[in-house]
């Protein structure tokens, strides 16, 4: 069953504080509107006039008929221009504001915004629906002002004209208004449904755009384009019935007012016909009851706009306000010593039964050098993920230095910490920005830090190699370079932050033998005095590590060096006899067939 909907009250207020930088815009495009309107009533009285005077004496001077005519449509020309200024600069000073305020909230969200919502889902909402939504919103916020106060004026000179028959047509307001609040709970509901479908569509978009060897490879076309079908189906499908709803809107209202209409004119008629009404009184009162017709059709066609606008700004206020960012605490060092804790720490994901850590309990010292290592899902990335806090314990501390990493400010204590992904993760821009990210690589200093750092990682020769040095582009998530260079980019990154303490993930997992020779005696120097926790699934990359740690299911099993390990015959040993009996293994190939006998 669909939860009822916020009433719209609510849902304007939630959104009308990110419109405060707005407000000069909006009042001065209401004051233009305001002009614009009281314009509308100079129409018909000017016919009145034309009607009474012009036609019956000589009084009215002819050069008077043109300069009204031009002077009225200038003033409504001239007010109408500033009205539509005002409210574009309004309405991208909405946008500028509420996309500023969206993209800090993810930049600075508890990480688990990235395990709710997708990508696709994120850039939908921060790139395209604030900005439909800020510019639907604003205008049907106009049109509700400009139509309105000339639905007022126009109103209030029927009354002035005829105020019995004026009170008739009054009677279609609030028959007009029941009809619009139902068909706007429809188009909200539909709305929200419509944009769950996009999220949708989008996803299977993004994950075909990322995975787009893999579909190609195992021949998934059909299967994708299906999925991809469905979901535009479903998309569609909404999208007729928001238009049915919004569309509805508009025959209904001009029903009514027609009723209103003909009732009128047949009313005056009959007045006319028993008082002797002037002709430029009847025609003014007709011209003026046939001028509300648009300004009516705008109203009820505006609610369709304020629903899906209001939709896409709930969302995008949504994105702010019911996204917690991280706890964090006030203790700061500059350069922390190194020393790791983590006491009876126990990690559970929602969704699943067992946990991915239970129990861990380990302490690192200063300038040691841990490796992890385990079969897949032993809980080892979920240990170094506690660390830098992109995942918090279910149970248990994780302390740094003795201060629990709760008491940590989040900045300095990230600080803190370098990490090297087999998940290398590049911003499509120059080498030099992608090595020291934060630090402006125009400045000399900063920029012979770079140049260090990629010579320590091994690529210095293809930076000079490169036309364009350290400017050099390296396209979208470093596509422009291959899986050793994009490793020892990170590695350079790595080594370019200098933090005191070292994640390494499978740091070499993308080299050639020359490249990871050459990478693991930078990363030897780097790790010098340095914590280092090293996740290996080649074995003979750790054998020189302080310590090495086998977890298994979540738990740690065994812990010594490599030759204790060897020597305990346990997991470690398991996993070392394995992975060299296949190392020396001539082939993976399966032997030929044997010949047919004779």
């Amino acid at each position: 069953m669909t939860a009822a909907s916020p009433p719209l009250k609510a849902r304007l207020a939630r959104v009308a504080p990110y419109f405060r930088a707005s407000r000069p815009g909006l009042i001065l495009a209401g004051l233009a509107s305001l002009v614009a309107a009281a314009t509308e009533p100079l129409v018909p009285a000017l016919l009145k006039e034309l009607l009474d005077r012009g036609f019956q004496s000589s009084t009215l001077p002819l050069w008077m008929v043109p300069v009204a005519i031009i002077g009225l449509f200038a003033l409504r020309g001239g007010a109408g221009f500033v009205a539509a200024y005002a409210l574009a600069w309004a309405g991208g000073r909405a946008v500028l504001g509420l996309r500023q305020a969206m993209f800090r909230r993810v930049l600075d969200a508890h990480p688990r915004l990235f395990m709710q919502q997708s990508a696709s889902a994120l850039n939908n909402t921060v790139v395209y629906e604030v900005q439909s939504g800020a510019v639907m919103l604003i205008n049907a916020a106009m049109t509700v002002v400009r139509d309105g106060l000339t639905l007022i004026a126009l109103l209030g000179y029927l009354l002035y004209l005829n105020w019995a028959l004026t009170l008739f047509v009054a009677v279609l307001f609030p028959v007009m208004a029941l009809a619009m609040r139902a068909m706007t709970r429809r188009l909200h509901r539909l709305t929200v449904q419509g944009q769950t479908a996009i999220d949708g569509l989008g996803y299977v978009m993004e994950e075909n755009a990322l995975a787009w060897r893999i579909v190609r490879l195992h021949g998934a076309e059909a299967h994708q384009a299906e999925r991809f079908g469905q979901s535009s189906e479903l998309l569609r499908r909404l999208s007729l019935k928001s238009a049915v709803a919004a569309a509805a809107m508009t025959p209904i209202t001009q029903t009514l007012a027609a009723c209103a209409l003909s009732g009128v004119i047949v009313a005056a008629l009959w007045q006319a016909s028993q008082s002797g009404s002037s002709v430029g009184g009847f025609v003014a009162f007709v011209t003026a009851m046939l001028m509300l017709i648009a300004p009516l059709k705008h109203l009820a066609e505006v609610a369709g706009p304020i629903t899906r606008g209001l939709a896409a700004l709930d969302r995008a206020v949504g994105l702010i306000e019911d996204n917690e960012v991280e706890q964090q605490g006030h203790h700061e060092v500059q350069r922390a010593r190194g020393e790791i804790t983590l006491e009876g720490v126990a990690v559970r994901y929602r969704g699943t039964d067992a946990p991915a850590l239970s129990g861990v309990t380990l302490t690192l010292t200063p300038g040691e050098t841990v490796a992890l290592v385990g079969p897949s899902g032993a809980g080892k990335t979920t240990l170094v993920n506690l660390l830098p806090r992109f995942i918090d314990a279910t149970e248990g501390r994780l302390l740094l230095d003795g201060v629990p990493l709760q008491d940590w400010r989040i900045a300095a204590l990230r600080r803190q910490f370098a990490l090297v992904s087999q998940d290398v993760v590049l911003f499509n821009d120059s080498l030099a920005r992608n090595v020291s990210l934060a630090d402006d690589p125009a400045d000399p200093i900063v920029r012979e830090r770079v140049r260090q750092a990629l010579k320590a990682a091994n690529l210095l020769d293809f930076v000079q190699a490169s036309a364009q040095g350290l400017d050099t582009g390296i396209g979208h998530n470093g596509s422009q370079l291959s899986g050793g260079q994009r490793q020892r980019l990170a590695i350079a990154r790595a080594i370019y932050k200098d933090a005191p303490i070292l994640i390494l993930d499978e740091a070499t997992s993308a080299l050639d033998n020359e490249s990871e020779r050459l990478v693991q005696q930078a990363l030897e120097t780097l790790m010098r005095g340095r914590t280092t926790l090293v996740i290996a699934h080649r074995l003979s990359t750790i054998e020189g590590a302080d310590r090495i740690v086998a977890m298994e299911a979540g738990r740690i099993v065994e812990s010594g060096s490599h030759a204790q390990l060897l020597a305990r015959g346990g997991l470690y040993a398991r996993l070392h006899a394995l992975q060299f009996r296949d190392a020396g293994a001539p082939s993976a190939l399966p032997p030929p067939p044997l010949p047919p006998a004779d």
